[in-house]
């Protein structure tokens, strides 16, 4: 009976930890998407900062940049990335932290 517990424990982890972790395409944004951010205030390129699609404001996520290994957690405090298969826009210091050139492969985890 305590095999199975453990194994019914084991698999809700697996569950909720697949929950909060998301992987796809970062992009890099910055003043030309305008300079207004929609969780209010203006858009500053050298904070650690996101746009996503659904995250609350305020949310912190980790990106992992799966080509390197380099990893920076930022806040959300935008809307987007609004190009199909994208799924976070950085900001060029958030991108420049994970030596991210352009585009690349990442993985999300909510802190």
């Amino acid at each position: 009976m305590l095999w199975f517990i453990l194994y019914i424990a084991s698999l809700i982890t697996s569950l909720v930890s697949a929950a909060n972790a998301e992987e796809g395409v970062a992009s890099q944004y910055g003043r030309d998407s305008g300079s207004r951010v929609a969780c209010g205030g203006k858009l500053e390129e050298g904070a650690l900062t996101a746009a996503h699609r659904t995250l609350p404001c305020g949310t912190r996520v980790r990106v992992t940049n799966k080509s390197n290994g380099q990893s920076v957690t930022v806040t959300i405090n935008d809307r987007g990335p609004f190009v199909g298969g994208r799924v976070i826009d950085l900001t060029p210091a958030a991108a420049n932290a994970i030596r991210m050139g352009g585009l690349a492969r990442v993985r999300l985890s909510r802190e």
